[in-house]
């Protein structure tokens, strides 16, 4: 396994470039709208899909890959890919609506339900978020009734085609029902914690929790009180 070379310079201009615009409220329309607006407000449809990192895509080869689940569960684990594909696999469909304005629809993704994972793990009665860390040193924060949601999962395959490294392969995590940047990319380490941690861009700036039909884009944008669905 080897990672690409970093790119410090995209990094840090990219770094600051988002926390402008959470000062400034960039894409905000200062309106919400019910889920069954199936676009987001401020979103715009496209048929691509966009390519967004902090500058470095670390090249992981499946025999290398392991997935780290640990924190307050009875039964921490490491997984390899084999003992990853001989779990559930799953065929669900879902849109992508990221942060920066854009949502794309119908992606299939095939992989293993995130409730599998909690299950493997037994979470500890005082378990309420996960925190999710990447091979690039990424990290964002659900809370845990979001982690179970029935369409969340940890897919390598987008569209029956194994997930490219530009995407997050071999292995990203996939959250329909919030900003895209909380489908973390190549995802190596699920933490289950009692309490809350912010992410990456979390604490740059960007909403803790991130609902695209409340617009929680940014913390100044919070809601007076999160209800999940």
């Amino acid at each position: 396994m080897s990672d690409d070379a970093e790119n410090p310079g995209y990094r840090d201009k990219l770094i600051k470039s988002k926390e402008a615009w959470t000062k400034e409220g960039r894409l905000l329309t200062g309106t919400s709208a019910e889920r069954e607006q199936r676009l987001p407000p401020g979103q715009r449809l496209v048929k691509d899909w966009p390519v967004l990192d902090l500058g470095v895509q670390p090249t992981v080869r499946q025999a290398d890959w392991r997935l780290t689940v640990d924190g307050v569960v009875a039964t921490p684990f490491e997984w390899d890919w084999a003992t990853f594909q001989n779990h559930e696999q799953v065929d669900l469909q879902s849109d992508i609506h990221c942060v920066t304005a854009w949502s794309r629809y119908d992606n299939r993704w095939q992989g293993v339900p995130t409730r599998i994972i909690a299950a493997a793990a037994n979470p500890r009665p005082n378990a309420a978020h996960v925190i999710f860390h990447s091979y690039d040193g990424y990290t964002t924060n659900v809370a845990l009734d979001v982690f179970l949601g029935e369409d969340c999962l940890l897919a390598h395959s987008h569209d029956g085609v194994p997930l490219t490294r530009q995407h997050g392969g071999p292995v990203r995590l996939v959250i329909p029902q919030f900003y895209f940047w909380k489908s973390a990319k190549w995802i190596k380490r699920i933490e289950f914690v009692a309490d809350d941690a912010p992410g990456f861009w979390e604490r740059r700036g960007y909403h803790n929790v991130g609902d695209p039909w409340r617009e929680e884009r940014y913390e100044s944008a919070k809601p007076e009180e999160y209800k999940p669905d």
